[in-house]
């Protein structure tokens, strides 16, 4: 079985490419990371789309509660889907490794980011610094270690 970790690109539904379309629709289970990035379409446009329930996988369940995905991949393919590019966060990086520690099966599917992105606007990536990643805040969890990085 296989982990399919598939990067949605940067605008809607049809963004994915052929590859991920293919994978998301053998899988039996489809998980939505969404907590590093926001995709500009409804969930349930991308459940009619990719003819399949999306699940959505908020920051504990991708960073404490991965081990139901890592559960339901030993049996059967499961798609993690990212909007952009799948490993342009350390987090999925992390949930790649993990799965690859308990000997699971897995597949990255590329897309667009908002890294190369910066390309169409004329910009180039080395002239920018260091790359650094601002978590969604919530009630109970305001992290602050990404300003030293940016006070600049």
């Amino acid at each position: 079985m296989v982990l399919y970790v598939i990067g949605l690109g940067l605008g809607d539904e049809q963004d994915v490419t052929l590859r991920g379309l293919n994978a998301i629709k053998q899988c039996k289970k489809v998980f939505l990371e969404n907590y590093t990035s926001v995709l500009g379409v409804e969930l349930e446009k991308l459940g009619e789309f990719y003819g399949r329930e999306v699940i959505l996988a908020d920051r504990d369940c991708v960073e404490t509660g991965a081990d139901q995905i890592f559960e339901d991949a030993k049996d059967d393919d499961v798609a993690f889907l990212v909007v952009g590019d799948p490993l342009c966060a350390t987090t999925h990086s992390d949930l790649i490794i993990r799965a690859n520690e308990l000997g699971i099966k897995v597949e990255v599917v590329h897309n667009a980011s908002v890294m190369g992105a910066a390309g169409a606007c004329g910009l180039q990536l080395y002239s920018f610094g260091q790359t650094v990643s601002i978590p969604f805040f919530r009630e109970e969890w305001r992290p602050d270690s990404f300003y030293e990085k940016i006070q600049y």
